[in-house]
């Protein structure tokens, strides 16, 4: 068994790229655009190149499901890169494939609120995948990009789920049955997902939680047994 964070942000450095292996972790979903454009999420992969030059015995690139076992053969952290926005796309269908050579392999279609894409959780009215969104998925599609709906809206991630003819990620996230936060997701979604072939990676953010800080781990274990008797465990990250 591999050990994969879904979805990390931090403030990178040798001590947690240390800390990464000393817990034995074999891949890592790295956020490198929240609300950057194009160039400024250039900037971001730049820094992780120095990262991956100085910092070689511990992490490298991640691309593919090859470099997760790589990883764990080489005691190293695959990084995966991933957008939280499809902002680095700006409003230019060709830069899909762009980010894709940069090292992209996650993008959600939104983060919270409306996209050119399609409609995040925080907003009061869901109008689903746009015209755009649909002719982003299918480049998407194409070039081998993971379309995520982790921050989207019910409606917005179920066409998503119809629309994709690949299998999408949902990467952090919680059942809403467990705890009603506007992100979490409902068992329709759930049930769509797993009956798609995509998965979900369940989330340790505060606000995702039962009871916030004061969740408890018999309570976040428990949670994971209705989404796996509706989704099935291979469905579950």
């Amino acid at each position: 068994m591999h050990r994969i964070d879904c979805l990390q942000y931090c403030n990178w450095s040798e001590k947690i790229f240390r800390q990464m292996r000393e817990g034995g972790v074999d891949a890592v979903h790295v956020t490198i655009a929240y609300h950057e454009m194009f160039r400024e999420m250039v900037a971001n992969v730049e820094q992780w190149n120095g990262w991956f030059e100085r910092h070689s015995n511990l992490i490298f690139a991640g691309r593919t499901g090859d470099d997760v076992r790589q990883a764990r053969s080489e005691g190293r952290t695959a990084i995966f890169f991933g957008f939280q926005n499809p902002s680095p796309i700006e409003d230019d269908i060709g830069l899909v494939e762009i980010c894709h050579m940069l090292g992209a392999r996650f993008m959600q279609l939104t983060y919270n609120n409306q996209s050119l894409l399609a409609t995040g959780c925080y907003e009061s009215e869901d109008t689903g995948i746009t015209r755009m969104g649909r002719a982003v998925i299918a480049e998407m599609n194409r070039v081998g990009l993971v379309i995520d709906m982790s921050h989207s809206a019910e409606r917005s991630t179920l066409d998503a789920i119809e629309v994709s003819s690949r299998p999408i990620a949902i990467t952090h996230a919680n059942p809403s049955f467990w705890h009603p936060a506007r992100r979490n997701k409902s068992d329709d979604v759930l049930k769509a997902l797993g009956e798609s072939g995509g998965k979900v990676g369940f989330s340790l953010y505060p606000p995702d939680l039962q009871d916030g800080t004061h969740c408890t781990l018999d309570s976040f274990c428990e949670m994971n047994g209705p989404p796996a008797a509706l989704m099935g465990v291979s469905h579950i990250a």
